[in-house]
């Protein structure tokens, strides 16, 4: 293994060029890109700042690897079939360990991010913690940037001197800048010019196949990457078991994408982990993940074979979770390993599926209990145990199940009441709640609505005296009083709309609805409790009669 080191601006000319040593490019086990804006403007501060950037793992090599081009050009929702690279015996240079650092390089240095292009504030760079931002980096549109904004990669790229560019930025400045100010962008040319053109600050190390060729096999080079990103730093484990199922199955990658763009349209975020996890469980190969399970060759072959059949499960698994809750984006989906032992249900036993009763409370249930937080591998293969005994998944026996593993199907008051507007447990509640709830939405904007009983621009109206001034100025109830489950209620997107509810006080929105309406929302019958002088007295009633309604499931004190 050779230490190798570069400039930055001569390594960023190494991706996706083939003319230079091959080109560096990007194998199919890396995971996509994922870092957002804030962290690619943070590392390019790191770079000025001289900070060490930690160095990068690569692999020199001839064989057919799939691999694809980084991305220079970034969107939202693009796919990365898009990216990929035909494979040739050519030399080449994968890298192993490093993408999120070089595809920001690439995209900061070479291209853009959504249409914007990167820039930096020419007069910044005065002295700031470390945890701060010191030279500040921008995304901007380039035909909207004013200054001190400078697209960055005219400076790293250019061919003038260091001295004779920073006088043509003050020239073209149109400012009248102090001295301080041109000896500052003196300083940011010369620093820009030190780190990214002069100074070897990218450190890579080489994994070199073709000089090498028995040191460094193609098994030798899995187990590598799986060693240098075991820690989980870099990548999951399921990416890591991935790279060894992509190596038999052509189209791996491109499905399980393909899958997952599909189970996330409208909100979710199902991901490459739980798609594995789920073909391991289904094929009753038990939920953990063990590398032997992808290197013994019928897993990966069972799931090539079965693929149609698995991916058609988990698509019921997910339209079942959006037509019959209120689960319907990943705001309310707080864990999304207990849809594993139904995905298997319905793969097994599909015959059965459309008749199974109360499996939304399976998964409410569980949902807000936490019953599949932590490690809930065991859980879920003694889940599986229990349906392959009844033939058939019968939800009090899986409830039974989970008590008899140590795990809750309960929660506390407290717990129940710190449930707050726009929280993932709040979502839940009202989905047991509002059993009955007359939702299916047309449009993805119809979408039932949590709203505040008494407005917030109402209770936000009512003022205390100030102790240091004796002013009414503060804030009698502040946000966790407001945003209170018990001063929450959940309304058709009809009633919260234009005419409807929006900031009118309970006592305008309640006179004249029936008993029944008062009782699905479990709002007090008394009408004095609707004032807001009564606020404190409505929240503690209305707090008896929902601690009442999920008694059931509350933790008996």
């Amino acid at each position: 293994m050779k230490n190798q080191k570069e400039t930055i601006r001569r390594v960023v000319g190494f991706l996706n060029n083939p003319d230079e040593h091959g080109g560096f490019w990007l194998p199919n086990i890396q995971r996509p890109f994922v870092w957002n804006e804030g962290q690619m403007e943070r590392l390019f501060d790191s770079i000025m700042r001289e900070y060490p950037i930690s160095s990068l793992l690569t692999w020199k090599t001839k064989g057919l690897i799939r691999r694809r081009r980084f991305i220079d050009v970034y969107r939202h929702g693009l796919k990365l079939s898009d990216f990929y690279v035909p494979e040739d015996d050519n030399a080449k240079v994968l890298i192993l360990d490093g993408q999120q650092r070089l595809q920001t390089l690439f995209i900061g240095l070479k291209g853009s991010y959504e249409r914007r292009v990167l820039h930096i504030d020419i007069l910044s760079g005065a002295w700031a913690a470390p945890e701060d931002i010191r030279y500040k980096f921008k995304f901007i549109d380039a035909d909207s940037a004013e200054w001190p904004w400078v697209k960055f990669k005219d400076l790293v790229f250019s061919n003038e001197k260091s001295n004779r560019l920073a006088a043509s930025i003050i020239q073209n400045s149109n400012q009248t800048l102090s001295p301080e100010n041109e000896q500052t962008i003196e300083d940011n040319v010369a620093q820009i010019y030190k780190v990214f053109r002069g100074e070897d600050n990218i450190v890579y190390q080489e994994l070199d196949s073709i000089d090498n060729p028995d040191n460094y096999t193609d098994d030798d080079i899995v187990e590598i990457f799986i060693r240098a990103n075991s820690g989980g730093t870099v990548l999951g484990k399921s990416d890591l078991l991935f790279s060894l199922l992509v190596a038999s199955w052509e189209d791996a990658d491109e499905k399980i994408e393909d899958l997952i763009d599909e189970l996330n349209k409208g909100g979710y975020e199902f991901n490459r982990d739980f798609v594995l996890k789920t073909c391991l469980t289904v094929l009753d190969k038990g939920a953990r993940y063990d590398v032997s399970k992808f290197r013994d060759g019928s897993t990966k072959e069972a799931i090539i074979i079965h693929w149609e059949e698995i991916s058609e499960a988990i698509r019921a698994v997910k339209d079942y979770l959006y037509e019959k809750t209120y689960i319907r984006t990943d705001k309310a989906l707080s864990s999304y390993l207990v849809l594993i032992p139904l995905v298997y249900f319905r793969y097994r036993y599909s015959d059965k599926w459309k008749a199974a009763q109360a499996l939304d409370d399976y998964i409410l249930r569980t949902l807000i209990a936490g019953s599949f937080s932590g490690n809930p591998d065991n859980l879920i293969d003694q889940c599986i145990k229990e349906i392959n005994q009844k033939g058939d998944f019968v939800v009090d026996d899986i409830f039974g199940v989970i008590r008899a593993n140590g795990r809750n199907l309960e929660i506390s008051k407290e717990a129940l009441f710190e449930q707050h507007y726009g929280s993932k447990g709040i979502h839940l509640i009202f989905n047991l709640w509002y059993k009955n709830f007359n939702y299916h939405p047309a449009i993805e904007d119809a979408k039932p609505q949590v709203d505040h009983v008494f407005p917030q621009s109402l209770l936000r109206s009512v003022k205390t005296q100030n102790p240091s001034t004796g002013r009414l100025d503060m804030l009698k109830f502040k946000w966790e009083e407001r945003d209170q489950i018990a001063n929450c209620m959940l309304l058709t997107r009809e009633e919260n709309g234009p005419g409807g509810k929006s900031d009118k006080t309970p006592a305008e929105w309640f006179t004249g609805k029936g008993q029944e309406y008062l009782g699905i929302h479990l709002i007090p019958p008394d009408p004095d409790l609707w004032k807001l002088e009564n606020f404190d007295r409505f929240i503690a009633k209305r707090k008896e009669l929902i601690e009442k309604k999920f008694g059931f499931m509350l933790i008996k004190q």
